[in-house]
């Protein structure tokens, strides 16, 4: 069973990082020195190609579990998972959103890297405190005070140096911690698990020395007590110093910086302690703030187990063994193995069946969780990511996670047609667990078409079938998720009437239909004085008006933002039924939509594009030629980042034209902004199906 540790001993922390920066293997060792796993992967002397790293890939760090929990010096750390590709913002957002406190990875090498900014970006706009490591030292061209220098100007981190890295690329062998004033010495015999400590070499004595004085100075910013001593030139100890620095990086104002090698195991068990020393505990962090479901006013939870229950659903897995585990992070009170929940986002009651603990690829069965805890919860039915979980009749609901509609899809299908049952099966399975991810069946060609939230996010979820279930597939061409609206207002009537011996069919509306603003979506009214048709109908009418909304007149695109207001109608009391009325009111839609000056509506991208001031004439050029209009630019630390509105159409391909057209030194982001009119020789080519 695991230890009880006291909540204020917690560590709720991700590791997040540009892609190849070495997330993955840092996440490995951390588990290896703090006995989570006993081997690390199949990792050969000398090989650079670690066997257990496809394993990796394709199922997240811990290879079974998107949160492990660990133990170091008597603190328990809870490991999440952080999505490396920010393309996936609601993954990334979610995750960040669980997190007390990050550990930023960056490459010695390649430094801060576009990836590496917007992730610091996120963890930024959600207030997580941050430390960094800067992994690699063992390569070629290593810098670690260059990254710091870069950390400092390009993100503004105020990062500091707590380490000296000792010998230079393959030769790097130790690392000089300033504060301890020793140098720390790995034995390659049992991967780095042990390691010497020794006195710092002559040569480097000064240099610990003045930046030991440049740490003292960043600490005195967060603490009047240690300043004063400073200033009075008295004894200031470690832990004087540590406690000042650990306020800074929890109100995000300082980064300290620490080195090493994940690879060739230097430095990790020095991170670890890190991550105890300064990043927060879940009583440290701004309490959760809810919405009383009842009322809508805001409902404040802390750290307490005594407070009543409240957690968020973060993150579903389906686990070959237990079923679906639903990971959860629990913000107040305690849940007990057994017991009953209410899901307030879906007012649904749901049973605890089980909670376990993850451990690298181990699982543990607990009897209960409690006010910063990170566990999985097995048997919730209704449950799905971003759900808040509480005590019935406490309804709270916590902040809620937009999700928006998916804005491109592309066919996909098995070559073999006996794969198609396992194909439907994996993709019910990523849905569940990223809900910007849908699937449907086009019944009219036969298809099964995925849709996503950009061209990325649907390679992906073909590449995890390909990879993760074997499957060899063929994909379509890629299609923006088009809609129609109508621009003014008709009144229309809509007749059937058929007989065909013996009892006939009647049905007869006239429906109003008017424009909405965009994204108010559709809105339907019953305004019939008199019982022109009676009430039995109404029902039918809507029912009828809801189907064909579907399929717009211009290119058979979804009609959003409407109203539609049944205002008169006539009845029969012998032929008169529900099916007649439903017909008769989508015989209306279609009169109406063709009448009401219909247009299409295309998804439009707000994009990022950071890139050297060279190449900033060209990129915007090139986006202006792609539709775009140009919202803004911004210098940041010897870059441009432009701010745009593109139309999704015109952003397929981008990443490789920008690659080609900056030699690969700018990176773009993207996310959905909002629905707009197509230009109409656009829409001709659309509906021409151009």
């Amino acid at each position: 069973m695991s230890k009880k540790v006291p909540i204020k001993d917690y560590r709720n922390i991700g590791i997040a990082a540009h892609i190849d920066a070495g997330k993955t293997t840092v996440s490995e060792r951390i588990l290896f020195y703090t006995g989570m796993s006993h081997k690390i992967g199949e990792v050969h002397e000398g090989e650079a190609t670690m066997d257990w790293m496809e394993q990796e890939k394709e199922r997240g760090i811990t290879i079974t579990s998107a949160a492990t929990t660990c133990f170091w010096k008597d603190h328990q750390i809870n490991l999440i998972d952080t999505p490396g590709h920010v393309d996936f913002t609601i993954e990334v957002g979610r995750s960040l959103r669980v997190l007390d406190g990050v550990v930023a990875v960056f490459c010695a090498v390649g430094g801060v890297q576009p990836q590496s900014e917007t992730v610091w970006r996120q963890s930024s706009r959600y207030k997580v405190p941050a430390i960094a490591f800067v992994n690699k030292m063992d390569r070629i061209g290593a810098d670690y005070f260059k990254v710091i220098k870069e950390i400092n100007e390009k993100l503004r981190g105020n990062a500091i140096a707590m380490q000296i890295p000792v010998g230079q690329s393959e030769d790097f062998y130790a690392i000089i911690d300033v504060l301890a004033n020793k140098k720390y010495v790995y034995d390659s015999e049992d991967m780095g698990a042990t390691y010497k400590e020794e006195v710092v070499p002559a040569e480097y004595a000064d240099k610990v020395v003045n930046m030991r004085n440049h740490i003292i100075e960043k600490a005195c910013d967060f603490d009047d007590k240690l300043a004063d001593k400073y200033l009075a030139e008295e004894a200031i100890s470690n832990e004087e110093i540590m406690v000042a620095l650990r306020k800074g990086v929890i109100q995000r104002k300082v980064t300290p910086v620490f080195c090493g090698s994940a690879f060739k195991n230097k430095g990790v068990q020095l991170l670890l302690d890190a991550v105890v020393n300064y990043l927060p505990s879940p009583l440290e962090v701004p309490p959760v703030e809810g919405i009383d479901a009842n009322t809508d006013k805001v409902v404040i939870r802390h750290a307490d187990p005594k407070e009543p229950f409240c957690a968020l659903a973060f993150k579903i897995m389906t686990d070959p063994f237990v079923g679906v585990l639903t990971f959860i992070r629990v913000y107040s009170g305690e849940l007990n193995s057994g017991s009953y929940i209410y899901n307030s986002t879906k007012g649904k009651k749901e049973r605890v069946s089980r909670l376990v603990k993850m451990h690298s690829n181990k699982r543990e069965e607990i009897d209960s969780v409690r006010a910063g805890d990170i566990a999985a919860v097995v048997g919730l039915k209704d449950s799905s990511t971003g759900d808040t979980l509480c005590v019935e009749g406490d309804n709270i609901l916590l902040e809620k996670i937009d999700i928006p509609a998916p804005v491109i899809s592309a066919s996909v299908e098995p070559k073999n047609k006996a794969d198609y049952e396992k194909m439907i099966v994996a993709l019910r399975k990523m849905a569940q667990e990223d809900p910007s991810f849908r699937f449907t069946y086009d019944e009219e060609t036969g298809q099964t078409v995925i849709s996503g939230m950009g061209e990325l996010h649907l390679e992906v979820a073909v590449d995890r079938l390909k990879r993760e279930q074997k499957l060899d597939i063929e994909q379509g061409r890629l299609q923006v998720a088009y809609k129609e609206t109508i621009q003014k207002m008709v009144e229309v009537e809509g007749k059937y009437i058929k007989q065909s011996g013996g009892r006939g069919n009647y049905g007869h509306v006239w429906i109003r239909f008017e424009p909405l603003e965009r994204g108010a979506g559709y809105i339907f009214e019953n305004k019939v004085v008199g019982g022109t048709v009676p009430r039995e109908y109404i029902p039918a009418v809507e029912k009828g008006l809801l189907e064909a909304k579907n399929t717009g007149v211009l290119g058979g695109y979804p009609v959003v933002d409407f109203k539609a207001s049944l205002f008169d109608g006539s009845y029969h009391d012998v032929d008169s039924s529900e099916l007649a009325f439903k017909v008769a009111s989508s015989m209306a839609f279609k009169s109406g939509m063709s009448k009401a000056s219909s247009v299409i509506l295309e998804p439009i991208m707000k994009v990022e594009v950071e890139t050297p001031d060279e190449y900033m004439g060209d990129v915007m050029g090139d986006l202006s030629s792609r539709r775009g209009r140009i919202l803004g630019m911004e210098g940041k630390g010897g870059a441009q980042v432009v701010l745009a509105e593109v139309p999704l159409k015109e952003m397929f391909g981008y990443s490789t034209d920008l690659r080609s057209a900056t030699k690969g030194r700018a990176a773009y982001s993207m996310e959905f902004e909002c629905y707009r009119e197509v230009p109409s020789s656009i829409q001709e080519e659309i509906v021409s199906g151009k």
